[in-house]
Parts: structure tokens; C-alpha cells; sequence
């Protein structure tokens, strides 16, 4: 096990939260990192995720397994024993389940399917190097209650709030559940990845209790002028799938989803990989670092079943 305080960086190469307005520059790192080749995905494949910043692998898990994640994330979000933990973030005024983190500390059926080479193998390929695990989480959307995630960077939240240097990160959201049009399932700008858009304002203090519960965040997200340039010069990609499908995506991709208003529930398990070449130093725009179950300091690679 190695665990790591956070040390500091002199050069961020990522500016964001420092004035009074967004700016949008060119993504200085690649998106495929050259390392470690061998991995499921094909060389067409790579070049469109390069491109695109997304890729969807259309069965993850077999129906058995979606049934029995399915069953034991009705378990964690049940359980006595987390109705007051940290780690279990509630919907606002329903009090319903909106993510549970550190489920592959919290499931070992989770921790099993983190570690599967269709899994493991597509972010080291991806990445370049060894990984482990920065974050996880279940990500709820009950059927006509559900609340949407606005639009942001993941990696501009991990480097301003984490202390992740680079974009050399990336998540897989695997479906539990068919993510319709409709449910709330994942929009993506694809090809914003290669653009890092610094965002305006500070950080607040203890701000990542809020902004775990809030549908607009009060900062780490564009403005409405700058997500329409992106929209508008890249376009807007639903991703769908059934249950049991995966869809990677970079860290850098601007994405969100909607409400859920309609009677079809979607939840997912969501995995994030980050190099262990890239571990997290001093955030670069907040006053303190978040909690572990949101930003890990365990920095032993990860090792395929």
C-alpha cells in the first residue's frame, strides 16, 4: 500500500478559479498516452476516443452480474449502517440516494468488477501506465425524483480541489439499469476534451458539501457564453446503452445530464482511473484537500482478478 500525503507542484499547467471570468486554451497533454499498448480496445477505437473523448464497450457485465450488482446496491443504499455516513449523498428535500462513494471499498463484488481485464486493461491501455482507483461511486436516479448533474470537467474539480496535475485520468460508468434519452442518462460534448476551460471565481471553504448536493454549482462550471461556444463548435452526444454496457470517458470531457422525470430509474457504477505517474499533490484552487472517499491517497496500482 502506498499512501501519500500531498506534496506541491510549482508549475500548474492548468490555471482555474483564479479570476473573474472563464477562459478556454488548447489541452497541452495527449488524451492516449503512449506506456503500456496492450488492451482490448483497437487501434480505430483509440483514435475515435482520442477524437471523440468517449467510448462506449457494449457488455461489461452479463445479465446475471447487472442483477446481482443491482441487488447489492439496493443493499448499500439500504443499509443501517451507512444511513448517517458521509460517504451516502441524499437528494435534496427527498432525502432519496443521489451517490454512494467508496463502493469498491464498500462491495467487493465492485471491487472485483473494478479489477477485470475488460475494465482494468482499457484504462491501463488508455493511460499509458499503471492505475488505481482515484474515486468510486453509485450514481442514483430514481424514477420521477431523480436530479440532474450540471455540466463541468471532472479534471478542472480534481485539479483545483484535488491537486490531480494532469488530465491523465479517465472514468468508466458502467449501466445497472437501460440509460434511456429520456432517464437522464450522460451528455457529452465530445471533442471538448481537448480544450481546458479555467473557470471563474474561488473555491469556498468546505465547498465539496455543497457541491455534492447542488444541481448548479456555485463554481468549477463554465458560463453560459463559453458552453454554448463548445456546444456550438463541437456538438452534444447522448450516450445510451443497456443495461450492463460501459461508457469510457476522458477527464476532461464536459458533460452532464438531465433530471429524471420519467418512471425508469437509472443508476450505474462509476469508476475512475488515474496514473499512478500523475498522483495528486496540494490543490491548486482550493484551501484544503476534500475527504479520502472522494480523492484517494492510496496510490498502489491496481492488479487484474
Amino acid at each position: 500500500m502506498t499512501i501519500s500525503t500531498p506534496h506541491t507542484i510549482s508549475t500548474d499547467l492548468y490555471p482555474t478559479r483564479k479570476g473573474p471570468v472563464c477562459t478556454v486554451v488548447d489541452r497541452p497533454d495527449p488524451v492516449v498516452w503512449s506506456g503500456l499498448t496492450d488492451g482490448s480496445l483497437h487501434a480505430a477505437e483509440l483514435a475515435r476516443y482520442e477524437d471523440k473523448g468517449f467510448h462506449v464497450l457494449p457488455s461489461v457485465l452479463s445479465s446475471g452480474e447487472v442483477a446481482a450488482c443491482y441487488s447489492e446496491i439496493g443493499r448499500l443504499a439500504t443499509s443501517p449502517d451507512l444511513a448517517a455516513d458521509p460517504r451516502v449523498i441524499r437528494e435534496q428535500g427527498t432525502g432519496d440516494v443521489r451517490s454512494i462513494f467508496d463502493v469498491h471499498l464498500l462491495s467487493p463484488m465492485v471491487a472485483e468488477v473494478a479489477r477485470r481485464p475488460n475494465v482494468l486493461g482499457v484504462a491501463q491501455q488508455i493511460l499509458g501506465s499503471d492505475v488505481y482507483i482515484h474515486q468510486s461511486r453509485l450514481n442514483f436516479k430514481p424514477g420521477f425524483t431523480g436530479g440532474p448533474f450540471y455540466w463541468h470537467s471532472d479534471f478542472e474539480t480534481w485539479h483545483a480541489e484535488d491537486g490531480m496535475p494532469r488530465p491523465r485520468a479517465m472514468s468508466m460508468s458502467i449501466a445497472l439499469t437501460p440509460n434511456y434519452e429520456v432517464n437522464g442518462s450522460l451528455m457529452i460534448i465530445a471533442g471538448s476534451h481537448q480544450r481546458f476551460v479555467s473557470c471563474a471565481g474561488e473555491t469556498p471553504a468546505d465547498y465539496f458539501q455543497r457541491s455534492l448536493v447542488e444541481h448548479i454549482p456555485v463554481t468549477g462550471s463554465p458560463d453560459h457564453a463559453t458552453l454554448t461556444e463548445l456546444a456550438n463548435e463541437f456538438g452534444i452526444e447522448q450516450i445510451t446503452g443497456p443495461a450492463g454496457s460501459a461508457t469510457v470517458f476522458d477527464s476532461n470531457c464536459m458533460h452532464g445530464s438531465n433530471g429524471n422525470i420519467t418512471p425508469y430509474p437509472r443508476s450505474n457504477i462509476f469508476l475512475v482511473f488515474n496514473s499512478v505517474e500523475n498522483t495528486l499533490a496540494q490543490p491548486f484552487s482550493a484551501p484544503a484537500p476534500r475527504p479520502e472517499f472522494l480523492a484517494k491517497h492510496d496510490f498502489t496500482p491496481l492488479r487484474s482478478t
